[in-house]
């Protein structure tokens, strides 16, 4: 009986860290999504080096690209990401790697126009070594403020 009710308790609790680890990812993505948007604002482009996976890629409503090509479109201001207003964020992780969704309102100026654009972005990212990486980054343009 004594075996049969330690089993029960370490099963609990290691679902319990196992959820709680995955609570915490979810988190650290989320964050790091939020201070990403912020990079970009701010054309931060070492941080965003760091982050980027060095074969990610990014798909937009004029193409899509890879990471040198993407930190250089963000470095020469050819898009600035002003300010994005985020109004939903959901998570999910599988394994080390998190799909990370966006419903944002994205105030940009692409060739010297300023213009906002209501968005669904898919953030996808990898953890490497320990660190979570961005492999990929999409925007889907939604047909109606707010996206309904």
């Amino acid at each position: 009986m004594n075996v049969k009710l330690m089993g029960i308790i370490l099963l609990l609790v290691s679902t319990q860290f196992a959820s709680a680890q995955t609570n915490s990812d979810e988190q650290d993505i989320i964050a790091l999504s939020k201070a990403k948007w912020q990079w970009m604002a701010d054309k931060d482009v070492d941080k965003l080096a760091e982050l980027f996976y060095e074969k990610a890629e990014f798909v937009h409503m004029g193409g899509h690209w890879g990471t040198e090509q993407e930190l250089s479109i963000i470095k020469s201001g050819g898009i600035w990401y002003k300010k994005a207003d985020i109004h939903e964020v959901s998570v999910n992780i599988i394994d080390k790697t998190a799909i990370l969704l966006n419903r944002i309102d994205l105030l940009a100026e692409v060739g010297g126009n300023e213009v906002t654009n209501p968005f669904e972005v898919t953030e996808v990212y990898v953890k490497l070594d320990g660190q979570w990486k961005l492999t990929c980054l999409s925007f889907t343009r939604l047909m109606t403020p707010g996206g309904h």
